[in-house]
C-alpha cells in the first residue's frame, strides 16, 4: 500500500505544480514573435510595472516593519493597562482583505462622501479637503494596515522567549531603556522580522483588487489586462514569469529567515521571577495605547462600522429583497467552492502527510521533492496561477482539439477548483505536518509490532490524533478561497459569481453601498482563523 500511495501522490503533486512550470516554460519558447512582444513591453509598460511594483513593495516593507515590530515590542516587553486586549486585537486586521479595506475607506473619504460633504457645509470650505485615497500612497497605507500582523506575530513570538530576561540583565548593567530595546531586544527578532516582511511583500505583489481599483500599474494588474483586455497570452505569460521570479526570490529569503528562527526561540537558561515586563504609566502608557490602538481602529473597527453603515443605508433606502436574494446565490456559490476546495485540500494533505511520514516504499525518493514543489503554491499569486493553467491548456488544445482540455479548465468549476488546490494545498499540508510533528514516531513502531497495517495505522491511530489539525487545515483553506480574487475573476464559471468577485464588480462600478454586504460576509468568515490563532497564542501562556 505504501508504494501504491507514493505512486498515486507523486503525479498528483506534479499536476498541481504544472501551472508554475507552465509559466516558466513560456520563456523556453521565445520565438521571433515572443521576442517582439517582450521588446514592445520593455519599451512601453514593463518599466512602469516594475517601478510601481518595486516602489509599492519597498514602502509597504518599511511600513509593516516599523508598525509590526513596534506593536510586538510593546505588548511583549512592556506592561500597561489593556495590553492583554491588544495582544489579540492586533490580529483583527488579518480578517480584513486589502480590497475590502479599500472599498470602505474610499466611500468614507472620497470628495462626494459624507465626511467631506459635512465639513464643507459646516465651515464653508470648497474643493477637496484631503488627497484622494485612491492613489499610490493610499494603497501603501492600506497594505500596511492589513499586513503588519505578519510581522507582529513572528516578532512577538521571537521576543516572547528571552527578550524580557535579557532586558532585565541589561537594566542591571545600567543600560537605558532606549538601548535595551534597540540593541538587546529587537536584534534577537531580526530573522522573524525578515520572515514577516517577506510574507507581507508576497501578499502585496500578489494583490489585484487594490491595484485595479486604485488604478495602479503593477504586475498583477498588467497580467490581468494583457490576458483579458488585450487578449495577448504571450505578454501575460512573460509578465507572470517575471512576477513569479520576484516572488520566488522573496520566498527563498523567507525560508532562510525561518531557518534562523531557532536563534530567537531558544529556551536556554533559567527563568527569573524578577524578569517582568517594564510597567508603563502616564505618557508612556498613552503612547503605547496610540501605537497599538490606531492600527486596530483604522484597519478593522472603523472600516467594519462604515461597511455596516453603508449596508444599513442600502437596506433602508432601497428595495433590499432582490439584492438579498441574489446575495444568497453568491454566498452559496462561494461556500460551495470554498467547501469543496477545503475538503479536497485537506484530504490531499492528510494523504501526503501520512506518505511522507512513512519514508519508504516505491517512489518515496520522488515524492519528497514533489511535495516540496507543491508547498510553493501558496507563494504564487493567483493571477500567475490562472495564466499558468490557461497556457498549457491552450497548448494541449491546439495540438489535440478532440481532448477538450480548454473546455475543461476554462470557465468551469473544475478549473477553478484546480487553481484553488494549486494555490492553497500548501496551507493544508503545513497544518497537517504540524499535527504530525506532535505525534511521536514510536507510536507507529508500536502499532506495527502489534500487527497494524498502513490503512489501520492511519484510520485508527493517526486520524483521531490529527482531528484538530485537519479541521484547522480545512478552515484555513476555506477562508483563503473565500477571499481569493484574481484567479476567480479569470477562471470562474459563467453566471456563477463569488462574494469576492461581486464585491469587486460593485466597487468597480462605483456601487460601493451594494458592495458592503458581500464585503462584510468575507470579513466575518476571515475572523475564523483570527480567533483560532488568538486562542492558540493564549494557550501556552495559560498552560
Amino acid at each position: 500500500m505504501r508504494g501504491a500511495l507514493n505512486l498515486l501522490l507523486t503525479p498528483l503533486c506534479l499536476l498541481l505544480a504544472l501551472p508554475v512550470l507552465g509559466v516558466l516554460g513560456a520563456w523556453a519558447t521565445l520565438d521571433e514573435a515572443a521576442l517582439a512582444v517582450l521588446a514592445h513591453q520593455w519599451q512601453t509598460v514593463l518599466p512602469e510595472y516594475a517601478l510601481q511594483s518595486a516602489g509599492l513593495a519597498l514602502c509597504v516593507g518599511v511600513g509593516v516593519m516599523a508598525l509590526g515590530s513596534a506593536t510586538a515590542a510593546l505588548v511583549t516587553l512592556f506592561e500597561f493597562r489593556g495590553r492583554r486586549v491588544f495582544e489579540w486585537a492586533l490580529l483583527l486586521p488579518l480578517a480584513m482583505p486589502a480590497y475590502v479595506l479599500a472599498y470602505a475607506w474610499t466611500d468614507a473619504l472620497q470628495f462626494s462622501g459624507p465626511l467631506q460633504t459635512v465639513l464643507r457645509e459646516a465651515f464653508g470650505w470648497r474643493g477637496a479637503l484631503w488627497p484622494d485615497v485612491r492613489s499610490f500612497w493610499g494603497a501603501v497605507l492600506l497594505f500596511v494596515l492589513c499586513l503588519y500582523p505578519y510581522v507582529y506575530l513572528l516578532v512577538r513570538a521571537a521576543l516572547g522567549e528571552r527578550a524580557v530576561r535579557l532586558m532585565e540583565a541589561a537594566r542591571l548593567l545600567g543600560a537605558p531603556m532606549r538601548r535595551r530595546v534597540l540593541q538587546v531586544a529587537l536584534p534577537m527578532a531580526r530573522p522573524a522580522l525578515a520572515a514577516g516582511v517577506a510574507l507581507a511583500l508576497m501578499e502585496t505583489l500578489a494583490d489585484y483588487g487594490v491595484g485595479a481599483y486604485f488604478g495602479l500599474s503593477t504586475f498583477s494588474t498588467g497580467i490581468y489586462k494583457a490576458w483579458l483586455v488585450m487578449n495577448d497570452r504571450i505578454a501575460a505569460a512573460q509578465l507572470a514569469a517575471v512576477l513569479l521570479l520576484v516572488v520566488g526570490g522573496l520566498l527563498l529569503a523567507e525560508r532562510a529567515a525561518q531557518r534562523q528562527l531557532r536563534f530567537a526561540t531558544s529556551r536556554a537558561g533559567i527563568t527569573s521571577a524578577e524578569a517582568r515586563p517594564t510597567v508603563l504609566r502616564g505618557g508612556g502608557a498613552v503612547a503605547a495605547w496610540a501605537v497599538c490602538g490606531l492600527p486596530v481602529l483604522l484597519g478593522f473597527v472603523l472600516p467594519v462600522l462604515w461597511l455596516g453603515r453603508m449596508l444599513w443605508q442600502e437596506a433602508h433606502y432601497s428595495d433590499f429583497g432582490l439584492p438579498l436574494a441574489r446575495f444568497a446565490e453568491w454566498a452559496w456559490a462561494s461556500f460551495r467552492l470554498a467547501g469543496t476546495a477545503a475538503l479536497a485540500a485537506t484530504l490531499l494533505a492528510l494523504a501526503l502527510g501520512f506518505a511522507l511520514r512513512q519514508r519508504g516504499g516505491v517512489g518515496a525518493a520522488v515524492l519528497q521533492p514533489a511535495a516540496r514543489v507543491l508547498s510553493l503554491g501558496y507563494a504564487v499569486p493567483g493571477a500567475v496561477i490562472a495564466v499558468g493553467i490557461l497556457i498549457p491548456a491552450g497548448w494541449v488544445q491546439a495540438r489535440w482539439p478532440e481532448a477538450g482540455v480548454a473546455a475543461l479548465v476554462t470557465g468551469t468549476a473544475f478549473g477553478l477548483l484546480y487553481a484553488y488546490l494549486v494555490r492553497f494545498s500548501a496551507v493544508a499540508l503545513q497544518s497537517v505536518e504540524a499535527g504530525y510533528a506532535r505525534v511521536p514516531a514510536a507510536i507507529d513502531e508500536t502499532a506495527r509490532m502489534l500487527g497494524s497495517g498502513p490503512l489501520r495505522l492511519f484510520t485508527r491511530l493517526h486520524l483521531p490524533l490529527l482531528q484538530r489539525s485537519a479541521l484547522a487545515a480545512a478552515l484555513l483553506v476555506f477562508v483563503d478561497v473565500m477571499k481569493e480574487l484574481p484567479a476567480t475573476l479569470v477562471l470562474r464559471p459563467f453566471g456563477s459569481d463569488t462574494l469576492a468577485v461581486v464585491a469587486y464588480n460593485f466597487a468597480r462600478d462605483e456601487r460601493l453601498a451594494e458592495a458592503a454586504l458581500p464585503s462584510l460576509a468575507i470579513v466575518a468568515v476571515g475572523l475564523i482563523p483570527v480567533v483560532m490563532l488568538s486562542r492558540a497564542l493564549r494557550a501556552p501562556a495559560e498552560g
